[in-house]
């Protein structure tokens, strides 16, 4: 398969620390050149987080924020929540997740899928000649797979969703997206990788520290059908880091999995473990630098 990112590319996820978007804008096309990213700034307030940024594509469906939670009322690659993690955070009027209410999760999933269209349309026509990579961040996805989502009173939790309809909601919001550009992010353990497959991701972004064992067989099988491989081999807080350490998770894993070397660079996109926003400026320059030198070392042992 084609892929719509070059061999030996690095990118981030997309959350950045700070609030100048022309500083972040600078510091993500200085480093990472061949796959950079539009940054996301939470620290810029109400609006800016993963819910917030999500609801301002959907069509036709206002949101509010209202005692801290959203609420519906009467190559470059570009991120948006997920489907299912919108679903589980945002509520309906009478304060229940709209995930409790099929109706209104079809809904929600119908909108945010034209805004997707729309929002890539206009980055299209602003990016004249690029080529889009759209990441769906879906972190609530396990949950909302295992019955562990909880109601807005924490008492409870709700109720499990039958992984036929995760699977063809997510197939509906991706098919907005450029064909073959079309990633999933989950940065919690157990991420259901077949899944994703089978509704249309192109790639997969995870943190590879959560990997186990376990993981491998499934993983292979994976890669083997053509999927993209993201991995997230530095840490998304401050953390002592070295060309080293961002290196070799990926080259162990990739033994471990018995593909040649050869095909490395193009199947595997390195990046960090999850969003930034967290971290200090200087890290972040540094990890991204990091990232940006790990994929083209891929590219040579591909050679």
């Amino acid at each position: 398969m084609t892929r719509p990112w070059p061999a030996g590319a690095a990118t981030g996820i997309g959350s950045l620390p700070g609030t100048d978007a022309g500083e972040a804008v600078r510091l993500v096309f200085g480093e990472l050149p061949d796959l950079p990213h539009l940054p996301e700034l939470p620290a810029r307030g109400a609006g800016a987080d993963l819910l917030g940024r999500g609801a301002t594509l959907l069509v036709d469906l206002p949101v509010e924020l209202a005692a801290g939670r959203w609420t519906f009322t009467s190559r470059l690659k570009v991120q948006a929540a997920g489907p299912w993690t919108l679903a589980a955070g945002v509520e309906l009027r009478s304060g229940h997740r709209v995930i409790t209410d099929h109706g209104a999760t079809r809904d929600l999933a119908a909108s945010l899928a034209e805004g997707l269209r729309l929002h890539l349309a206009e980055v299209a026509s602003r990016v004249p000649g690029a080529r889009l990579v759209v990441q769906l961040d879906e972190p609530s996805l396990p949950a909302v797979l295992g019955g562990t989502v909880p109601t807005p009173s924490g008492w409870g939790t709700v109720r499990a969703v039958d992984p036929t309809v995760v699977q063809d909601t997510l197939r509906g919001v991706l098919g907005s997206a450029p064909e073959g550009g079309r990633v999933v992010h989950c940065c919690a353990a157990d991420v259901p990788i077949p899944l994703l497959q089978r509704a249309g991701a192109d790639a997969v972004a995870v943190d590879a520290a959560l990997l186990g064992d376990a993981d491998h067989d499934m993983l292979g099988e994976a890669v083997d059908a053509g999927l993209a491989l993201w991995l997230g081999v530095l840490p998304s807080m401050d953390a002592t880091i070295t060309l080293d350490s961002a290196r070799e998770p990926i080259r162990r894993l990739w033994n471990t999995l018995g593909f040649p070397v050869s095909q490395l660079a193009a199947d595997v996109v390195p990046t960090p473990a999850c969003g930034l926003a967290g971290a200090g400026q200087d890290y972040v320059r540094r990890a991204l630098s990091l990232l940006r030198d790990t994929g083209r070392s891929l590219l040579d042992d591909s050679a």
